[in-house]
């Protein structure tokens, strides 16, 4: 029978179950709407700190040898999951802190006396068998991000500590409290001065260890990887300046008859509408190439029809007349070849001023259909635009106009 603990208790977890040597950690919770929650897991070493970048386990940077960071399953009602393999743990990993922390963008709308019900669950991987669960409560108010509990060592065995404490600057001040430097920003200090230390006290005197060094993790690409996720981009005091869309895809193409290469046209645009109610598009087709200094303020710079131009194909938007930009639709279709999406392998980038890379991969495979709009730009407050993931296929520009709502007659066209 599973273990129930509470806040504050520690309980031995392979001496009471012999033979656990694979884990699923999993983690759940109830949000109200809107409010968005990530899961991550910091691997320390006994002076509580990370050795280095490796030890932060995200989204971005799911696993290591010996855990690994994916979504939830079936049984439990888990959001997210870790599955750690005790046997691979090097020796200098002494803990490993589970946490949850309100989406980044929005710390300053939502924190944790929205979300219910939370609870991390520990199953034996081989047996399906749940092992132990700590349930959080509901006492949680203004926290932004919560340590949910800490796996650690003891004599040789592995402990859970069931910590449950929160914080007020979000990940920041989380990664901040573990050693880890998150480029570029800065949060208040968290609410608990000290977080529980589950490593027992050591038989004898030990010299204070030298302060471990502040590594840092380079959030400088964020991939919106489901359908319906949106980031806003950053706000800067000088404006948005310009936003670079940047399109690639598979430069071998696929094999034609004699296993010669079929290269594939692919092509990338956009529907975009003014904030007058003027809408119209900007792409190869028809030579509409727009502008990038003048009227839309949004300029294709290329046209690569084959995929060997390494730098591919490139969408301007001058960020400087946001306030004449009502929305964006960015598009791509083959052109050219077989709607084969698996080998184009599709990716946009798209980026911004001092803010990070924002990816969306075109890994929605298996349609025929040879468009897909990747993602919608809107407008926030003249200020920024946010960026919605799409990654959804059409047959052809009325198909895709019709599924947003843009309004206009298409007619054949041709480069």
């Amino acid at each position: 029978m599973a273990v129930s603990v509470v806040k504050g208790q520690k309980i031995d977890l392979t001496k009471t179950n012999p033979g656990l040597s694979r884990l699923t950690v999993g983690i759940g919770w109830e949000t109200a709407s809107g409010v968005e929650l990530d899961t991550s897991a910091f691997l320390l070493g006994s002076n509580n700190k990370v050795a280095g970048d490796e030890d932060f386990i995200f989204y971005n940077q799911p696993s290591t040898s010996f855990i690994t960071y994916m979504d939830g399953g079936q049984v439990g009602g888990e959001k997210k999951q870790f599955a750690i393999d005790f046997g691979k743990i090097p020796a200098r990993i002494e803990k490993i802190a589970f946490s949850l922390t309100i989406h980044d963008g929005e710390v300053r709308r939502h924190h944790f006396g929205q979300v219910q019900h939370g609870f991390i669950r520990f199953a034996n991987t081989a047996t399906g068998q749940e092992v132990m669960r700590y349930d959080l409560g509901s006492d949680f108010t203004v926290e932004t991000a919560i340590v949910i509990g800490e796996l650690y060592r003891h004599n040789g065995e592995w402990k859970f500590s069931a910590v449950g404490s929160g914080f007020a600057g979000g990940l920041n001040a989380l990664c901040a409290n573990f050693g880890v430097d998150v480029d570029g920003g800065s949060d208040p200090a968290p609410t608990s001065t000290v977080l529980p230390t589950a490593a027992p006290t050591p038989p004898s005197p030990v010299p204070e260890p030298t302060p471990a060094p502040v590594h840092s993790i380079n959030f400088s690409k964020i991939e919106l990887k489901k359908k319906g996720d949106t980031i806003n981009l950053k706000k800067n005091a000088g404006g948005l300046g310009e936003i670079l869309i940047n399109l690639n895809w598979n430069q071998q193409g696929s094999k034609g008859l004699f296993g010669r290469n079929k290269s594939v046209d692919l092509d990338l645009g956009c529907l975009f509408e003014m904030k007058d109610g003027t809408r119209d598009v900007i792409q190869a087709l028809g030579k509409r190439f727009g502008s990038l200094n003048g009227y839309p303020y949004i300029a294709l710079d290329g046209d690569d029809r084959t995929g060997s131009v390494k730098t591919g194909e490139n969408l301007r938007i001058n960020g400087a007349r946001i306030a004449e930009i009502e929305r964006i639709l960015v598009f791509t279709y083959i052109y050219g070849g077989v709607a084969n999406w698996s080998q184009v392998d599709g990716v946009v980038t798209i980026q911004q001023k001092d803010g990070p890379d924002i990816i969306v991969r075109m890994n929605e495979y298996g349609s025929p259909l040879g468009m897909c709009g990747i993602a919608m730009l809107r407008n926030v407050n003249n200020e920024t635009f946010s960026i919605e993931r799409i990654v959804q296929f059409y047959n052809g520009h009325q198909a895709l106009d019709d599924a947003h709502h843009w309004g206009m007659q298409w007619v054949a066209g041709r480069k």
